[in-house]
């Protein structure tokens, strides 16, 4: 265990006023600090005091008034999230007391902990590697029950299990390479080359498993960016309104109703889209609403799906062709509202124009919307809602790093087929398990460390 020099301390609880706010110490002083603030209604110390145990009493400042009832929660060394001695003082909720209390470890020998400082200290004392580590940011900011699943698939080691057994493999073909070298026999070499080869098919075959779930497992982290554009009137907001179950967004009979654009997140079968209801597109004289159009435009150019919407009762106009013209080519889905009404327009007339999937459905009814999100929700998971071994890949840096892994496993088959010598191979594979090793911060620099630590929330 990498023991720090400074003992730390934050509010690990969101800010504001609240039944419980949370002080975190962490440190070789952690117990001490805590002592020094509060005191046991017991008359025992938080140092006397066993491990995992939680202490009734009160929070004292250095006249030995009272600022809070607390209970302190103690976790010795290294049974902790830290792996040292670290104290939760568990405080009422109020902004005030909590900033009072946090003060006081301060002042008792504690400094302000950096973002992200105690599950740093927890990867560096080998608690978490880095891909867990990076979980536990998405675990408190998933959106949906799958992101969640998602993350907590990442935390509890699933995905870096995968890249540990991954470089277990490389390094015992390194390993095997290099006896070959050091001892070599009559036509060894190919014998060993050719168990390499199929070893190394294996693993990037499993590379490529991964990294095909990785447009899924940043749309679970991220949300899908979702464009709802049409003409005005047709019932986009009504749409918005019906898939986040609530009023959010102003609805009319009066064209041009929404001027600007309202963003959302909302859980669609288990995807988590982030949700835009734009304004109405058309032409138009008022200068707002022509702001309000061209960032229609624009996030139809942004958006990773479209949902268009059309009034399925009245016959196609020349701004619905216009709507019709702008998706092409895109990842969108064409939707017919007001199926509660006589059809004037029908899926067949949309296929004139589009080759797009269409689902009829009513805003005012509810008819077709669970269609509709159980379609949204196929198209993000491509058929595949577990991941396959290794979990999701759920960031652009580790598929980024996965690529590269992948490179240098291709050169390494190059150099077997111009065989190039043994040598050469150890080199290539050398690097992929270093690449690998970039996942899990076994191989990754301090600066890269830093910066990862640095988005994470203070107290956490």
């Amino acid at each position: 265990m990498v023991q720090q020099a400074e003992t730390i301390s934050a509010i690990a609880t969101a800010r504001g006023e609240g039944g419980i706010g949370i002080v975190r110490i962490s440190g070789e002083r952690a117990l001490s600090v805590a002592d020094a603030v509060f005191r046991a209604a017991c008359g025992k110390t938080l140092a006397e005091t066993e491990t995992q145990r939680a202490v009734y009493g009160r929070i004292v400042d250095e006249s030995g008034a009272v600022v809070d009832e607390a209970i302190a929660l103690v976790m010795k060394a290294p049974h902790s999230y830290t792996k040292e001695d670290v104290v939760e003082l568990q405080c009422h909720g109020g902004a005030v007391a909590l900033q009072k209390t946090l003060s006081l470890t301060w002042r008792a020998g504690a400094r302000s902990a950096e973002r992200g400082e105690f599950t740093k200290r927890a990867f560096l004392n080998g608690r978490l590697d880095l891909s867990q580590a990076q979980a536990v940011m998405d675990l408190i900011g998933a959106k949906t029950e799958r992101s969640l699943k998602m993350a907590a698939g990442h935390l509890t080691g699933r995905f870096s299990g995968q890249i540990q057994a991954m470089r277990r493999d490389i390094l015992g073909m390194i390993a095997h390479l290099e006896a070959a070298i050091d001892f070599p026999e009559d036509e060894v070499d190919e014998v060993v080359t050719d168990a390499i080869e199929k070893k190394v098919v294996d693993i990037r075959n499993k590379i490529r498993k991964m990294l095909d779930t990785a447009q899924t497992g940043r749309i679970l982290k991220d949300g899908l960016l979702t464009a709802i554009i049409g003409k005005p009137n047709v019932g986009k907001s009504s749409l918005m309104n019906v898939l986040l179950r609530e009023e959010r967004a102003i609805v009319t009979d009066i064209p041009g109703t929404t001027r600007d654009s309202i963003e959302e997140f909302v859980n669609v079968g288990g995807v988590p889209l982030r949700i835009i209801d734009t304004a109405g597109i058309r032409k138009t004289d008022d200068v707002v609403e022509r702001i309000g159009v061209s960032r229609a435009r624009a996030y139809a150019d942004e958006a990773g799906l479209i949902l268009a919407l059309f009034d399925g009762s009245q016959a196609l106009t020349a701004e619905d062709e216009e709507i019709l013209s702008l998706i092409r080519g895109k990842e969108a889905m064409v939707l017919l509202n007001k199926s509660d009404l006589p059809a004037v327009t029908t899926d067949e007339m949309i296929r004139d124009w589009t080759d797009l999937p269409v689902f009829p459905l009513s805003t005012a009814t509810g008819e077709g919307l669970d269609k509709l999100e159980s379609a949204i929700a196929k198209r993000v998971y491509h058929g595949s809602e577990e991941g396959g071994e290794g979990g999701f890949v759920n960031d652009a840096k580790q598929a980024e790093i996965l690529r590269r892994a992948d490179g240098h496993l291709a050169a390494a088959l190059r150099t077997i087929g111009a065989e190039m010598g043994l040598d050469f191979i150890s080199i290539d594979l050398r690097s992929a398990w270093e690449t690998l090793g970039e996942l899990t911060g076994e191989t990754v620099g301090e600066d890269i460390i830093q910066e990862i630590f640095s988005k994470f929330c203070i107290g956490k």
